[in-house]
């Protein structure tokens, strides 16, 4: 009789039950063909309760980041929201964009990358299965939300005083996103061989990130190439959305299942550590690769050239954001319904359910992209155009600057912080990841002690970010530092709070932060006349990284230092009871 262990008889029970209802238990062949009277009515008490809560997750996401920047920008900096109903207009359509496109991928992408994810490791070899899982981190990353933002960064750059980072957010923009893509399929394919082997964390973190400040170390050394450092680091923010993290973890986690292995406990985290790191060395690798070959006169000369050509049709809103809605969905799910269809010869559940997600995924994806432009990205850029006319004069605002230098550089340093902490405090992935990691610690790491400890590093990295625009400071300079202090702190900690403290910047980058804090920099960036406004996403991903490494050291400390206490006053009372014995046995004459 073969033995089989605990586990592996939980996972076949898992994958290899069929669930069926009680209505598809007890329906009879007559049943099956009657119809059911639905007035609108009943339609209405249906759909209510349940559009109700999908539009309040999104209104939770969106609502505080926008009221607050209206805000700051009608009573600190006294100035009205320009064009306010265009942007409320936006603004409801980033709502309705994101509500129809995360219902869709629940419905529609989800069950491909669950159903690929059990299926793919029993029918193929391990080759062929980390292939598939690099072509899907490919796919992924063209269908997340917020890479339409980096993909419209280009017309904030000025191409005088950054070239190459101007054409690489122009003429390499497809370029730009195939190889952040590129990024999270090699970081699927490692994450993947970490759910089957059991590997840990820790090796993988210092195999990333030394080679990615190396690479950054040799960009900072030539100008041109020191430019592209803040689109680099910022990039790996970005890939860390609504798609990426669930499509890949839910592909991993199934094969790692399917073949019987995974701690179960940890095996959800770092996807999104080496997700974000890839990507940050193939962006730097791209603007070698084009400053090596791409010579400066050709880039000015079609900087001359585009702006004296008039865009086409499809390179102008709406037309821009309805190509690229589809372009984002449609081959990602193609891809993903070729590798069921015929590598696996299997089909998807419920077709019809699946079919209305895709199309829930497309179309919302659509309305986003229209709402980022006109929502999001410009109510961030008004903000951070708007911002210097606290310390400096600028031409927007006649009676800038409105406080003295000092002052409105607090002001600006603390609106920045509120942003980052009220924006990670209102994320929901981040309650559900403090109640993780306090399940994991036993109680030792509460959730309450994880969220401010995300929120302050976010805080005080979009602090860091903004004062790195206002002084052009060198982003080299203040990320290679902070890694490398990381590097020790991962050296010196446990396991799970490394996997815990290294993901923990994952959650706070969504689809409204990214485009909201990207273009916010952006436009800070042009009114300070500073290169480039890269950089503040960058700083917001490592500062909850040493928070938590932080914070985990002190909570092992001091659980340490009440474990000792515990022993101590064990042995002192243990000393006490012996010696009481001792004395009560001499005063009856017992030797």
């Amino acid at each position: 009789m073969k033995k089989i262990s605990f586990h592996e008889l939980v996972q076949q029970e898992r994958f290899n039950t069929k669930v069926i209802t009680y209505h598809e238990l007890t329906k009879s062949p007559e049943a099956a063909y009657q119809k059911i009277e639905v007035t609108r009515r009943d339609v209405q008490r249906l759909l209510t309760p349940y559009l109700t809560q999908k539009i309040s997750e999104q209104l939770k996401a969106v609502l505080p980041l926008a009221l607050y920047l209206v805000l700051f920008q009608t009573l600190i900096l006294r100035q009205h929201i320009l064009d306010a109903s265009l942007v409320v207009s936006g603004l409801v359509a980033v709502i309705l964009g994101l509500m129809l496109f995360m219902e869709g991928l629940r419905l529609g992408l989800m069950p491909f990358g669950e159903t690929i994810g059990n299926k793919l490791p029993k029918k193929s070899t391990l080759p062929v299965v980390l292939f598939i899982v690099f072509l899907l981190g490919i796919g992924v990353t063209f269908a997340e939300p917020a890479i339409g933002a980096l993909k419209t960064a280009g017309s904030n750059v000025d191409p005088m005083a950054a070239p190459y980072l101007y054409t690489i957010l122009t003429h390499w923009s497809d370029i730009l996103v195939l190889v952040v893509g590129g990024g999270v399929g090699f970081a699927a394919i490692l994450g993947t061989l970490r759910f089957i082997f059991d590997w840990s964390l820790k090796p993988l973190i210092f195999l990333s990130v030394i080679p990615t400040l190396g690479i950054t170390i040799y960009a900072m050394q030539i100008p041109e190439l020191s430019r592209i450092i803040g689109l680099a680091w910022d990039s790996g923010a970005v890939t860390t959305g609504p798609v990426t993290v669930p499509l890949v973890l839910a592909l991993g986690i199934g094969i790692a299942a399917a073949a019987g292995s995974g701690n179960q406990s940890l095996s959800g985290f770092g996807i999104v550590t080496l997700a974000s790191l890839f990507p940050i060395i193939g962006v730097q690798l791209l603007g070698i690769y084009i400053y090596e070959t791409v010579p400066l006169e050709q880039i000015l000369a079609s900087v001359q050239t585009a702006q004296m050509t008039r865009p086409a049709w499809y390179e102008m809103t709406p037309f821009v954001e309805i190509i690229s809605g589809i372009r984002a969905i449609v081959p990602l799910v193609t891809f993903l319904g070729l590798v069921l269809f015929l590598l696996l010869k299997d089909r998807i559940p419920d077709f019809k359910v699946v079919a209305l997600g895709i199309g829930f995924s497309v179309l919302g994806m659509i309305i986003f992209n229209l709402g980022l432009t006109y929502g999001l990205a410009a109510l961030g850029t008004q903000a951070g155009a708007m911002i210097p006319a606290a310390f400096i004069s600028i031409e927007a605002i006649a009676d800038s600057p409105l406080y003295w230098f000092s002052l409105g550089i607090a002001i600006t340093i603390l609106f920045a912080f509120i942003l980052g902490f009220g924006a990670t405090i209102a994320e929901p992935a981040l309650n559900a990841l403090g109640l993780t990691v306090e399940r994991l610690t036993n109680g030792a790491f509460k959730k309450q002690t994880l969220m401010m400890a995300v929120a302050l590093g976010v805080g005080a990295g979009i602090a860091l970010g903004v004062v790195k625009i206002i002084f052009d400071w060198s982003l080299a300079w203040m990320l290679i530092p902070a890694y490398l202090l990381a590097l020790v702190l991962t050296f010196l900690s446990t396991e799970a709070f490394v996997n815990v403290a290294w993901d923990s910047a994952g959650v706070t980058t969504g689809p409204v932060t990214v485009p909201l804090v990207l273009a916010m920099g952006l436009g800070l960036g042009q009114a300070v006349s500073a290169v480039e406004g890269f950089g503040i996403l960058a700083m917001a991903s490592i500062g909850p990284i040493l928070c938590v490494l932080v914070v985990g050291l002190w909570t092992r400390f001091r659980s340490y230092r009440l474990e000792k206490e515990a022993i101590e006053s064990s042995v002192t009372l243990d000393s006490s009871l012996l010696k009481n014995v001792t004395t009560q046995a001499k005063s009856k004459g017992v030797k």
